[in-house]
């Protein structure tokens, strides 16, 4: 189920709600690597406290921990709701962290990509001296040592399908015989 804005300005205090605005989308675009980054480790630490919190009140009000206040929660809507913003943004800011080096790694790629043509380049521009120990017109081809077959592949074909219709005339005298 989707989480209005009024139920995020309900369960988050002015700073946490400062920083999951700065996790949408025309904020965030805006944001530097930098920013993003500290945004990321913000918004870490802030969901970790508050899913820390809906745990201590969930035990209270199941009775396995002692109560942090006067009295144990009798509810963790709040805190549960609080976590699950939190969550959101966290997911929010982690795609766009991810979609950033996504496209720096495609941008590295595609220079590298350019620079090695022009290493192609450069390299097919300038060509070996002559009397020098580089192969200029290929590896000498060497005859093959391997016995060449004389018999003609039509031929051995013709033996091979007459002797399998031979066997098969064998095969069917000996049915009709027995």
């Amino acid at each position: 189920m989707a989480i209005t804005r009024k139920d995020e300005d309900r369960a988050l205090n002015k700073d946490e709600l400062e920083l999951v605005t700065k996790s949408r989308h025309p904020e965030l675009q805006d944001l530097s690597d930098a920013e993003l980054k500290s945004l990321i480790k913000l918004m870490r630490e802030r969901r970790e406290k508050a899913k820390a919190a809906a745990n201590q009140r969930r035990r209270e009000m199941k009775g396995r921990s002692s109560p942090r206040g006067t009295t144990a929660s009798t509810a963790d809507d709040g805190s549960r709701l609080k976590v699950r913003v939190l969550a959101m943004a966290m997911s929010r800011l982690n795609a766009e962290n991810q979609r950033r080096q996504q496209m720096a790694a495609h941008l590295e790629l595609v220079a590298n990509a350019e620079h090695a043509l022009e290493l192609k380049k450069a390299a097919a521009d300038s060509k070996a001296p002559f009397n020098t120990r580089h192969a200029h017109k290929g590896v000498k081809d060497t005859a093959s040592i391997r016995a060449k077959n004389l018999i003609n592949p039509m031929e051995r074909g013709r033996q091979k399908k007459a002797a399998g219709v031979a066997q098969a005339k064998r095969d069917t005298r000996q049915q009709n015989a027995s």
